[in-house]
């Protein structure tokens, strides 16, 4: 795990760690972070205690992962849920 920013691997980006996902939560009075336009194995995936969601929709992505799509629901309680 990191802390603060760094590039990523192959240059052309940054990764960051769960520092700043509850910098960024707490500066915008937030509770979560929703995201996507990444492969993740089981179609979602928590990061930095839960406060970051990735959200992956197409399964088999591409024909070339073996990953699950998935989909999240959110109640009027605002309690999320995964399909």
């Amino acid at each position: 795990d990191i802390a603060g920013w760094a590039e990523n691997d192959r240059g052309v980006s940054f990764i960051f760690g769960p520092d700043v996902v509850t910098s960024f939560l707490q500066k915008h009075d937030m509770d979560l972070v929703c995201r996507a336009h990444q492969v993740v194995e089981d179609g979602y995936e928590f990061f930095a205690k839960r406060q970051l969601i990735t959200l992956f929709s197409a399964p088999n992505y591409c024909g070339e992962f073996d990953n699950a799509g998935a989909m999240m629901s959110i109640d009027e309680t605002l309690m999320c849920s995964f399909k």
